[in-house]
């Protein structure tokens, strides 16, 4: 059987016991009604449908999402654009919060309160891509049930129910994976739960950490990565001792060029940050009242701090999903294009989800909002509808720091396509800078700092077409611009 009509074929039997499975749950005796849902009767299915809701017991319902963070209000929207959530679909999460814009927590939330930082409700979803403001009350009027603060503990695939740690039963016909990760901590025995010791996934950890930084004198940022850049950069405002630690060779190593990297180096230090790069952590040291009150580095030399705020990663959270596939390469729950994973009617989203990378021919885990929600707006699409195509995703990084009122300079870049081959670095930082990435003749990818809209929605543009490029001809651009245009040319070239 030919590839093409093998994944249309499955797609359309996952999708179709998605469907049963979830309406059997609801009306058992729904077998004609499925096969006159497209006539003109649907509209006598929906009204009966509805209320068949009333008759079945409490724990079941149609459509479950696990987790509360972007992927699943997104989904909720997904839902909701379909006229398939009124009555229909619950979100189980482990937070107080509807959700949120996540990438908040490391930004604007960490400004000092004279900074204007960002507060609930002021970034719930959808408001990062520019959608409705998705309050608890929004939910509430799309008949959306949230069930707050009760992760799930458990699954029985076979029974097709979810236990919480409250002990309530959940009965689902299609559930959505969408647990994201957790932050990766140091181990207790080298001080990693130390009073002062900070690790940020959600509001409850950005209000701790504010909660420190109101008190604090001198701050350590372990991690050279996201997480550490944009914290680091938040604490500048605070006009704190700040010390960025990282084991690397230079900032963000998995992105970044050691040229571009130096660039930002010199930013940080500008604004007062030390940076001790390639260097180990022994363990964190408390004072006499248990605070945390340095931290010892592997050499044996001290740093000291009152607050230490963790930044090394993070590990998507599987459990207790162990059973439904992981993959061993990249870790997470393997899907395949449309987010299904092996197990009929159950799927995965956003940061846990292994998927096919189907631009580069490799399997991926994304931990970025901008797949959080495409990944989450694809799946609910493919579930709901005759949607059959494999997602199509083009790697998407940005980052924005420095932002807060009254900063001598605010700093905003974004990155498209992958970071491989040779590279192509124009402009003097000041006021950009452009990083482009040539394997075999063709553009991969590029990173612009500080650019204008149009130039911003010119990278995806490249990225995605891989154009055949000068590169002599690009690394003699005298500007950014100009090396924007050559870009911008080779892709009218055939």
């Amino acid at each position: 059987m030919p590839s093409s009509v093998f994944n249309f074929t499955m797609t359309a039997i996952s999708n179709s016991l998605s469907l049963k499975r979830g309406l059997s749950l609801r009306c058992p005796q729904t077998t004609h009604l499925l096969r006159s849902r497209n006539s003109s009767n649907s509209l006598n299915f929906r009204t009966f449908q509805k209320r068949c809701y009333a008759a079945f017991a409490n724990e079941n319902r149609e459509y479950v999402i696990v987790g509360g963070g972007n992927a699943a209000g997104y989904a909720a929207r997904t839902f909701v654009e379909h006229d398939l959530a009124n009555g229909r679909l619950c979100i189980v999460t482990k937070e107080a919060y509807a959700p949120y814009e996540r990438p908040a927590l490391t930004k604007a939330y960490l400004f000092p309160h004279d900074k204007k930082p960002a507060r609930l409700p002021g970034f719930h979803t959808c408001v990062g891509s520019g959608g409705e403001r998705q309050t608890p009350e929004w939910y509430q009027e799309k008949g959306i049930e949230m069930l707050y603060e009760d992760p799930v503990k458990s699954i029985d695939i076979e029974k097709q129910t979810l236990t919480t740690n409250s002990g309530k039963l959940l009965k689902y016909g299609s559930l959505i994976i969408a647990t994201g990760c957790t932050a990766s901590r140091f181990p207790e025995k080298i001080g990693g739960n130390l009073s002062g010791v900070h690790y940020i996934r959600d509001v409850a950890d950005a209000d701790a950490l504010i909660s420190s930084l109101e008190k604090a004198k001198k701050i350590v940022v372990v991690g050279g990565g996201y997480i550490g850049m944009e914290i680091a950069a938040a604490a500048v405002a605070w006009k704190l001792d700040t010390t960025i630690i990282f084991p690397e060779d230079h900032l963000l190593q998995r992105l970044f060029t050691p040229s571009l990297a130096r660039r930002y180096e010199e930013l940080y230090q500008k604004n007062g940050v030390k940076i001790l790069k390639g260097v180990s952590i022994k363990n964190l040291e408390a004072g006499s009242n248990g605070h945390v009150a340095a931290v010892k580095l592997g050499d044996g030399s001290i740093v000291e701090a009152d607050t230490v705020i963790v930044g090394i990663g993070s590990k998507p959270a599987v459990s207790p999903f162990e059973k439904v596939g992981l993959n061993t390469d990249v870790g997470g729950i393997q899907v395949d294009g449309q987010f299904r994973t092996s197990i009929p009617g159950i799927f995965a989203v956003g940061d846990v989800a292994a998927f096919p990378l189907k631009i580069y021919d490799r399997t991926a885990r994304v931990e970025h909002v901008d797949h959080a929600r495409r990944s989450a707006q694809h799946c609910v699409k493919a579930l709901l509808s005759a949607q059959t195509h494999t997602y199509d995703y083009l790697p998407y990084f940005y980052s924005r720091v420095f932002e807060y009122e009254g900063s001598p300079r605010k700093v905003w870049w974004q990155f498209f396509g992958d970071n491989v081959g040779e590279t192509v670095e124009i402009g003097n930082f000041d006021p950009k800078i452009a990083t482009f990435w040539i394997e075999s003749g063709k553009l991969k990818g590029v990173l612009l700092e500080s650019g204008t809209p149009e130039e911003f929605q010119l990278l995806p543009k490249l990225a995605r077409s891989q154009p055949a490029i000068d590169k002599a001809k690009l690394q003699n651009a005298s500007s950014v611009e100009e090396a924007l245009d050559i870009a911008q040319a080779s892709l009218l070239r055939p």
